[in-house]
Protein backbone atom coordinates (compact mmCIF):
# COMPACT_ATOMS: atom_id res chain seq x y z
CA UNK A 1 0.00 0.00 0.00
CA UNK A 2 1.36 3.40 -0.97
CA UNK A 3 1.07 6.53 1.14
CA UNK A 4 -1.57 7.91 -1.24
CA UNK A 5 -3.64 4.73 -1.00
CA UNK A 6 -3.37 4.69 2.80
CA UNK A 7 -4.44 8.33 3.03
CA UNK A 8 -7.33 7.80 0.61
CA UNK A 9 -8.59 4.86 2.71
CA UNK A 10 -8.32 6.72 6.03
CA UNK A 11 -9.86 9.87 4.57
CA UNK A 12 -12.89 7.93 3.26
CA UNK A 13 -13.22 6.21 6.62
CA UNK A 14 -13.04 9.50 8.48
CA UNK A 15 -15.68 11.06 6.24
CA UNK A 16 -17.98 8.04 6.61
CA UNK A 17 -17.73 7.98 10.39
CA UNK A 18 -18.39 11.73 10.61
CA UNK A 19 -21.48 11.43 8.41
CA UNK A 20 -22.71 8.38 10.33
CA UNK A 21 -22.46 9.90 13.81
CA UNK A 22 -23.25 13.51 12.95
CA UNK A 23 -21.97 16.94 13.86
CA UNK A 24 -20.80 15.93 17.34
CA UNK A 25 -18.26 13.50 15.88
CA UNK A 26 -15.00 15.00 14.63
CA UNK A 27 -12.78 12.78 12.51
CA UNK A 28 -9.38 13.55 11.05
CA UNK A 29 -6.26 12.09 9.50
CA UNK A 30 -2.85 12.96 11.01
CA UNK A 31 0.58 12.74 9.45
CA UNK A 32 2.30 10.93 12.32
CA UNK A 33 5.67 10.79 10.59
CA UNK A 34 6.29 14.27 12.00
CA UNK A 35 6.48 15.04 15.74
CA UNK A 36 4.01 17.91 15.23
CA UNK A 37 1.49 15.42 13.64
CA UNK A 38 -0.21 17.96 11.31
CA UNK A 39 -3.81 17.41 10.22
CA UNK A 40 -4.13 16.25 6.60
CA UNK A 41 -7.94 16.14 6.49
CA UNK A 42 -10.68 16.84 9.01
CA UNK A 43 -14.49 16.56 9.21
CA UNK A 44 -16.74 18.33 11.73
CA UNK A 45 -13.75 20.41 12.78
CA UNK A 46 -16.06 22.69 14.76
CA UNK A 47 -15.84 20.16 17.60
CA UNK A 48 -12.24 21.12 18.41
CA UNK A 49 -11.99 24.30 16.31
CA UNK A 50 -9.16 22.92 14.18
CA UNK A 51 -8.63 22.75 10.42
CA UNK A 52 -6.29 21.17 7.87
CA UNK A 53 -2.66 22.00 8.67
CA UNK A 54 -3.23 22.51 12.39
CA UNK A 55 -0.62 20.99 14.73
CA UNK A 56 -2.72 21.44 17.88
CA UNK A 57 -4.08 18.40 19.67
CA UNK A 58 -7.76 18.09 20.67
CA UNK A 59 -6.97 19.88 23.95
CA UNK A 60 -5.69 22.89 22.02
CA UNK A 61 -2.00 22.35 22.79
CA UNK A 62 0.89 22.29 20.26
CA UNK A 63 2.17 18.99 21.63
CA UNK A 64 5.05 17.26 19.83
CA UNK A 65 5.00 13.48 20.07
CA UNK A 66 7.97 11.18 20.55
CA UNK A 67 8.50 8.02 18.51
CA UNK A 68 6.40 5.90 20.88
CA UNK A 69 3.55 8.40 20.90
CA UNK A 70 3.54 8.50 17.09
CA UNK A 71 3.06 4.73 16.89
CA UNK A 72 0.71 4.01 19.82
CA UNK A 73 -3.05 3.70 19.46
CA UNK A 74 -5.10 5.58 22.06
CA UNK A 75 -8.63 4.26 22.48
CA UNK A 76 -11.67 5.80 24.21
CA UNK A 77 -9.87 8.39 26.33
CA UNK A 78 -11.39 11.51 27.91
CA UNK A 79 -10.30 15.00 26.89
CA UNK A 80 -11.54 18.57 27.29
CA UNK A 81 -11.29 21.18 24.55
CA UNK A 82 -10.27 24.80 25.30
CA UNK A 83 -13.96 25.76 25.06
CA UNK A 84 -14.88 23.20 27.73
CA UNK A 85 -16.36 20.50 25.54
CA UNK A 86 -16.12 16.96 26.91
CA UNK A 87 -14.60 14.58 24.38
CA UNK A 88 -14.13 10.84 23.97
CA UNK A 89 -11.01 10.48 21.83
CA UNK A 90 -9.44 7.58 19.94
CA UNK A 91 -6.47 7.40 17.55
CA UNK A 92 -5.66 4.47 15.25
CA UNK A 93 -2.41 4.19 13.26
CA UNK A 94 -1.78 2.87 9.77
CA UNK A 95 1.96 2.47 9.24
CA UNK A 96 3.78 1.45 6.07
CA UNK A 97 7.31 1.51 4.70
CA UNK A 98 7.16 5.17 3.77
CA UNK A 99 4.22 6.53 5.75
CA UNK A 100 2.77 6.79 9.26
CA UNK A 101 -0.80 8.02 9.24
CA UNK A 102 -3.45 7.97 11.94
CA UNK A 103 -7.22 8.19 12.05
CA UNK A 104 -8.52 10.33 14.89
CA UNK A 105 -12.08 10.17 16.25
CA UNK A 106 -13.27 12.77 18.75
CA UNK A 107 -16.85 12.53 19.98
CA UNK A 108 -18.34 15.53 21.79
CA UNK A 109 -20.65 14.15 24.51
CA UNK A 110 -21.07 17.43 26.41
CA UNK A 111 -24.81 17.63 25.71
CA UNK A 112 -25.26 13.98 26.70
CA UNK A 113 -23.46 14.58 30.01
CA UNK A 114 -25.71 17.58 30.67
CA UNK A 115 -28.82 15.56 29.79
CA UNK A 116 -27.63 12.76 32.06
CA UNK A 117 -27.30 15.18 35.01
CA UNK A 118 -30.86 16.37 34.39
CA UNK A 119 -32.15 12.79 34.23
CA UNK A 120 -30.35 11.87 37.45
CA UNK A 121 -31.84 14.91 39.19
CA UNK A 122 -35.30 14.07 37.86
CA UNK A 123 -35.04 10.45 39.05
CA UNK A 124 -33.66 11.41 42.46
CA UNK A 125 -36.16 10.92 45.30
CA UNK A 126 -35.91 11.78 48.97
CA UNK A 127 -37.21 8.42 50.18
CA UNK A 128 -39.29 5.42 49.23
CA UNK A 129 -43.01 6.33 49.40
CA UNK A 130 -44.10 3.04 50.92
CA UNK A 131 -41.41 3.27 53.61
CA UNK A 132 -42.35 6.86 54.38
CA UNK A 133 -46.03 5.93 54.64
CA UNK A 134 -45.18 2.96 56.84
CA UNK A 135 -43.14 5.15 59.17
CA UNK A 136 -46.02 7.63 59.32
CA UNK A 137 -48.39 4.80 60.20
CA UNK A 138 -46.07 3.54 62.92
CA UNK A 139 -45.88 7.01 64.46
CA UNK A 140 -49.66 7.33 64.56
CA UNK A 141 -50.03 3.78 65.89
CA UNK A 142 -47.57 4.58 68.65
CA UNK A 143 -49.58 7.67 69.58
CA UNK A 144 -52.82 5.65 69.74
CA UNK A 145 -51.18 2.99 71.87
CA UNK A 146 -49.87 5.58 74.35
CA UNK A 147 -53.35 7.15 74.55
CA UNK A 148 -54.95 3.79 75.36
CA UNK A 149 -52.26 2.99 77.92
CA UNK A 150 -52.91 6.30 79.67
CA UNK A 151 -56.62 5.42 79.96
CA UNK A 152 -55.79 2.13 81.69
CA UNK A 153 -53.24 3.94 83.86
CA UNK A 154 -50.84 1.02 84.49
CA UNK A 155 -47.43 0.07 83.14
CA UNK A 156 -47.35 -3.05 80.99
CA UNK A 157 -45.62 -5.18 83.62
CA UNK A 158 -48.38 -4.44 86.15
CA UNK A 159 -51.30 -5.23 83.84
CA UNK A 160 -53.72 -8.08 84.30
CA UNK A 161 -55.43 -9.89 81.46
CA UNK A 162 -58.47 -7.63 81.93
CA UNK A 163 -56.24 -4.58 81.55
CA UNK A 164 -54.70 -5.92 78.35
CA UNK A 165 -58.15 -6.74 77.01
CA UNK A 166 -59.18 -3.17 77.69
CA UNK A 167 -56.14 -1.77 75.84
CA UNK A 168 -56.93 -4.01 72.87
CA UNK A 169 -60.60 -2.93 72.95
CA UNK A 170 -59.66 0.77 73.06
CA UNK A 171 -57.21 0.32 70.18
CA UNK A 172 -59.87 -1.49 68.19
CA UNK A 173 -62.33 1.35 68.80
CA UNK A 174 -59.77 3.81 67.44
CA UNK A 175 -59.29 1.63 64.32
CA UNK A 176 -55.67 1.05 65.26
CA UNK A 177 -55.71 -2.44 63.75
CA UNK A 178 -56.37 -1.01 60.30
CA UNK A 179 -52.71 0.12 60.23
CA UNK A 180 -50.17 -2.03 58.44
CA UNK A 181 -48.31 -4.40 60.82
CA UNK A 182 -50.45 -3.23 63.76
CA UNK A 183 -50.69 -6.67 65.38
CA UNK A 184 -46.89 -7.21 65.55
CA UNK A 185 -46.50 -3.66 66.90
CA UNK A 186 -49.13 -4.11 69.64
CA UNK A 187 -47.88 -7.56 70.60
CA UNK A 188 -44.37 -6.19 71.07
CA UNK A 189 -45.52 -3.21 73.13
CA UNK A 190 -47.80 -5.35 75.35
CA UNK A 191 -45.21 -8.09 75.71
CA UNK A 192 -47.51 -10.82 74.43
CA UNK A 193 -47.56 -13.02 71.36
CA UNK A 194 -49.35 -12.11 68.14
CA UNK A 195 -51.61 -15.07 68.74
CA UNK A 196 -52.61 -13.54 72.09
CA UNK A 197 -53.49 -10.22 70.42
CA UNK A 198 -55.74 -12.02 67.93
CA UNK A 199 -57.24 -14.04 70.82
CA UNK A 200 -58.01 -10.84 72.75
CA UNK A 201 -59.61 -9.29 69.65
CA UNK A 202 -61.84 -12.35 69.29
CA UNK A 203 -62.76 -12.29 72.99
CA UNK A 204 -63.71 -8.61 72.76
CA UNK A 205 -65.78 -9.33 69.66
CA UNK A 206 -67.58 -12.16 71.47
CA UNK A 207 -68.24 -9.88 74.44
CA UNK A 208 -69.85 -7.31 72.17
CA UNK A 209 -72.08 -10.01 70.68
CA UNK A 210 -73.20 -11.10 74.15
CA UNK A 211 -74.09 -7.51 75.05
CA UNK A 212 -76.05 -7.14 71.82
CA UNK A 213 -77.97 -10.34 72.45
Amino acid sequence: MTREEAFEFLDRTAQGIAETFGASCETLVHDMSLPSHPILSIYNGQVSGREVGSTLDVMGEPRELDEVGRRTDFVNLLATTPSGKQIKSSTFHLIGDDFNLALGINYDFTSLAYANRILVEMMNAKADLQSAMSRGGEDRLSELFDECMSVVGKPVEAMSKADRLKVIALLDQKSAFSFRKSVPFVSQRLGVSRYTVYKYLNENAESRKDVTL
